[in-house]
């Protein structure tokens, strides 16, 4: 196999092939036995590491709930001499990158939680488990009197912690099957891959999305099925645009002063999510995606881990190769949300359907012209 770094000379595939092979059932990654082994073979280590992720984020959703010092948040309260040292000494899962991917879609926003997060019943509800949680706790009270909309605003986040683990308990499980059906021979090319995706997702869509936490043996009910949050439309969706589109600057990448003009000045205009970052810097400091590279680099397969040692620089540069594969493989995904997203079935033979279509993704594409989709598509 001859991994991405090697690639010294390419041109990029014309967008509008792209489009086509979409229409004939492909997906935006090309099919090929090295792209397919990539895909599957990062999605079997992502969907390991996930898994750890959304463990954590519903434990300090349901556990951590108000907790003004969580020093121990990580320990999925399971707190021994031995897991110190080991977190001490970065042997762990880095469970910082899921509250950076967390943080991103708080900021970002999810439109109906958020109108939701913004109801008086919200308020309602939260206010009595601030105060549930507050009891016996004078100077908590008194800083609740003093700073009314510290705490609810806590909560709201705290809400974000369960949604994105919530999404993550689907996507992760998801992705461990996507590797036992490649053993089994039954994932034999990229669009099989969005199939799969595709098929489980479509499964979870209408998937409610509640939340709620125990305080002295009481339950206090956050977000209930009454708010009517759905899997797909309320937390996939949200998520694609928040950590797939948008994310954040990177600190020490770009001026975060107003005057350099660094930063474009609206949200929307943001483009520094997984399908737009660029591979190299990944594993200098202060990179918020070099922490997932590191631990998906811990559960690879052994077929992948071989490939990437067979390159150029080896294990120089794995992370980057790492990040090379997982960027091919959200491409994957991206295509698994365009066609579940499509006014009509992409491989349609109507005109009128078709048509609609193809105004349809050439918005895609229009988004897409400045992510990593050309370098995934050398000719």
């Amino acid at each position: 196999m001859v991994m991405s770094e090697q690639k010294k000379v390419f041109t990029p595939e014309p967008f509008a092939t792209i489009v086509e092979r979409l229409e004939a059932g492909g997906a935006l990654l090309p099919d090929s036995p090295e792209n397919l082994l990539e895909v599957v073979g990062i999605l079997k280590s992502y969907g390991e590491v996930l898994n750890a992720y959304q463990r954590n984020l519903l434990y300090i959703a349901d556990r951590q709930f108000l907790v003004f010092f969580p020093f121990f948040k990580y320990f999925n309260g399971e707190v021994t001499l031995n897991k110190l040292l080991d977190h001490w000494a970065h042997e762990r899962i880095n469970y910082e990158f899921a509250e950076y991917c967390m943080k991103a879609m708080l900021w970002h926003g999810a439109p109906k939680l958020d109108a939701y997060l913004d109801s008086p019943e919200f308020s309602e509800r939260a206010e009595r488990a601030i105060k549930a949680r507050l009891k016996g706790n004078p100077a908590a009270q008194l800083l609740h009197r003093c700073f009314p909309d510290f705490l609810p605003e806590w909560v709201r986040q705290q809400c974000y912690y369960s949604v994105l683990g919530q999404f993550w308990r689907v996507m992760y499980a998801l992705f461990l099957t996507l590797w036992e059906r490649y053993e089994r021979g039954e994932i034999r090319a990229i669009p099989d891959v969005v199939q799969h995706i595709l098929e489980n997702m479509g499964a979870a869509a209408n998937d409610l999305l509640t939340y709620s936490v125990k305080i002295r043996g009481e339950e206090y009910v956050i977000i209930p099925a009454s708010a009517d949050l759905r899997f797909l439309m309320d937390a996939a969706v949200p998520y694609v645009e928040a950590v797939f589109f948008r994310s954040a600057p990177f600190m020490g990448t770009v001026s975060y002063n107003a005057q350099a003009g660094q930063i474009p000045f609206e949200q929307a205009d943001f483009q520094y999510g997984a399908l737009y970052a660029d591979p190299l810097p990944i594993g200098g400091a202060g990179i918020p995606p070099t922490l997932l590279m590191q631990d998906m680099k811990q559960h690879l397969p052994e077929i992948l881990r071989h490939e990437y040692l067979g390159s150029l620089r080896g294990e120089e540069d794995m992370r980057v190769q790492i990040c090379v594969s997982f960027q091919k493989s959200m491409f994957c995904v991206t295509t698994a949300a365009i066609q579940a997203l499509a006014p009509y079935p992409l491989t349609t033979t109507r005109p009128e359907q078709r048509q609609a279509n193809r105004a349809y993704l050439d918005g895609w594409m229009k988004r897409l012209a400045t992510s990593r989709l050309a370098a995934v598509n050398p000719v």
